[in-house]
């Protein structure tokens, strides 16, 4: 039977800016606000590897 309580280990290829324990992870991370990683997110989707070169450039 499936354990629904057992989520497993997210998965740090995308970045979910609805779960809150994501957004303080990757805000650490890269060093920058949920404000700045939202518009990064929007301007660049949810690639982890795509907002790390962006916030590179």
């Amino acid at each position: 039977m499936d354990n629904l309580s057992n989520r497993g280990q997210p998965d740090r290829s995308k970045i979910n800016m609805h779960e809150a324990d994501e957004v303080k992870y990757w805000t650490h991370q890269l060093g920058v606000t949920k404000d700045q990683l939202q518009k990064v997110v929007d301007k660049v989707g949810n690639s982890a590897a795509a907002v790390r070169k962006e916030l590179a450039a």
